[in-house]
């Protein structure tokens, strides 16, 4: 019997400790080299762990497991066959004149109708089964957007009617109820909220506001946006403009666009913009790189696939680090004002807030005109007051004449 230990590897240079969130291969299992056979949860992302050789699995650590960096995962015989493995726990009862065909554990078999830890969440939020949703993803898997898609109602013409309610006694109504059951914190909200408190303790935060008119943001979306479309395949969304606003701002006043470290400041000639991502999990800030230097529909193909891959697990550490700045619209679900909390080691963060038409004075008429609140906190450590004022003036004065930034002037 020759047995390899498998352990957790190094995930990146500040990670000390990982979460065993799912195992992809049951005990017992054979496994080949290379297959995924448990998924990882860090401080930053979702990592799937490969087999080192082939043989049969041995668990170690159970799901939900905090693991530290060279822990026992679990062992590998390397002695047994394909041919030779059997799932754990399975006898065959048949006649022996009936003898079943060899079975062979394939890489799809505990991936089909499995969900992954994100589309699990919210199956358990949707009190949802696996029985209930179809899964489309690799080998079966089931995938967050088939949750979703489980989740939308049917249509009236395929709805079956209810049969005639049987008359109950009284009870008490549900919301009478006093259950409660307790969940473990996932390491992604646990880092989370570790953050959150750290930057309220360790920085002089305060927040100035502002209000923009997206009166001329409106027209030139009209105006172009069939034309954007067609050429780039994608639209002119409102996150692009505000970057692309922000960097501008940024390069102008570089204190902003500064960090302490230490008892020095770092400056930054360029404008690495963090992008707050709601996910099933918690929120993440992965940065687009240099946006002062990328044009409005290379922002929006950027935002678009670390969304995508925010909201399916897919980011890398590396493409989670970083960021100068940060941008988080709170207006999508509908806020109308907030006093957003610095993206540590920033200096500053800009609230974005739901689009509401009011009644404003332009040249001493009160007119009707879609507005928005802006909301900038930031570090008094590195940035005074009269700096934030003027920051956030300067990409409200863009963001009103947008053909000021496209322009650079």
């Amino acid at each position: 019997m020759s047995v390899l230990e498998l352990r957790v590897p190094s995930v990146g240079e500040s990670i000390t400790e990982v979460t065993l969130s799912q195992w992809l291969k049951p005990d017992g299992s054979f496994v080949r080299m290379d297959e995924s056979l448990c998924e990882f949860e860090s401080d930053k992302a979702t990592l799937e762990f490969p087999a080192e050789a082939s043989g049969k699995l041995i668990h170690v650590a159970r799901e939900g497991d905090d693991l530290e960096i060279g822990a026992l995962i679990a062992k590998l015989d390397t002695s047994v066959t394909e041919s030779a493995s059997t799932p754990t726990g399975t006898t065959s009862k048949m006649p022996a004149k009936e003898s079943p065909e060899p079975q062979v554990l394939t890489s799809s078999s505990h991936a089909k109708d499995h969900p992954s830890p994100a589309a699990a969440k919210m199956m358990r939020e949707q009190g949802l089964s696996t029985s209930d949703v179809i899964g489309t993803g690799k080998d079966g898997r089931i995938t967050q957007q088939d949750v979703a898609k489980a989740d939308q109602p049917a249509s009236e013409s395929a709805r079956i009617p209810d049969p005639a309610p049987t008359p109950v006694k009284a009870s008490a109504p549900s919301y009478f109820s006093r259950g409660e059951h307790r969940e473990k914190m996932t390491r992604m909200r646990r880092t989370i909220a570790k953050r959150l408190v750290s930057a309220k303790n360790n920085t002089a935060m305060l927040t100035t506001f502002n209000e923009v008119d997206l009166s001329e943001i409106f027209a030139l979306r009209k105006k172009h946006q069939d034309a954007f479309v067609k050429k780039y395949g994608i639209k002119l969304g409102f996150m692009s403009l505000f970057a692309k606003a922000c960097a501008q701002a940024l390069l102008d006043m570089p204190e902003v666009n500064a960090r302490i470290d230490g008892d020095d400041l770092i400056y930054h000639d360029y404008a690495d913009i963090s992008i707050a991502i709601s996910t099933p999990t918690g929120l993440v800030v992965p940065p687009v790189r240099n946006v002062e230097s990328m044009a409005l529909h290379e922002i929006e193909l950027a935002i678009k696939d670390l969304a995508e891959k925010a909201r399916t697990g897919k980011l890398s550490l590396e493409e989670m680090s970083g960021g100068t700045f940060t941008i988080t619209n709170g207006g999508v679900f509908g806020s109308m004002m907030s006093t957003p909390i610095i993206n540590e080691p920033q200096s500053a963060i800009l609230g974005m807030h739901a689009i509401k038409e009011r009644p404003v004075v332009v040249d001493g008429q009160i007119v009707i005109r879609p507005m928005m609140y802006l909301a900038m906190s930031y570090d008094h450590r590195v940035i005074d007051g009269s700096s934030s004022v003027t920051f956030l003036v300067k990409v409200k004065e863009l963001l009103e004449d947008p053909v000021r930034f496209i322009l650079g002037i």
